[in-house]
């Protein structure tokens, strides 16, 4: 666990995740859900037909998942095949993780 913690530190100082390559992109979708969770909250607030919140909860969650797929997209295209690349605990811990982040993503 600490192993893990440290290569992710040493990622994040050498600013070497996959996804920055798409971060704006990223960046854009992730504010788009925010304004989506407002809009849900509006919703709440004037007391709109449960059915129409409902339908934009699906629509947000789906916009998550599609967020979280890309990340882990990316995650396994650069980090974990760099890790596999160099061998060793490395990359059995990289692989585990991404193994455990996709477990939580199934479950959720």
């Amino acid at each position: 666990m600490v192993n893990a913690q440290l290569d992710r530190a040493a990622d994040e100082q050498a600013g070497s995740h996959g996804y920055i390559h798409h971060k704006d992109d990223y960046l854009k979708r992730l504010s788009r859900i925010e304004g989506q969770a407002r809009g849900l909250q509006r919703m709440v607030d004037e007391e709109k037909y449960c059915i129409d919140i409902l339908t934009q909860v699906s629509a947000m969650t789906k916009a998550l998942e599609s967020v979280a797929l890309g990340l882990l997209e990316e995650h396994l295209a650069h980090c974990v095949v760099e890790a596999a690349r160099a061998g060793g605990p490395e990359a059995d811990a990289k692989v585990k993780e991404a193994s455990e982040a996709i477990a939580r993503l199934v479950r959720s």
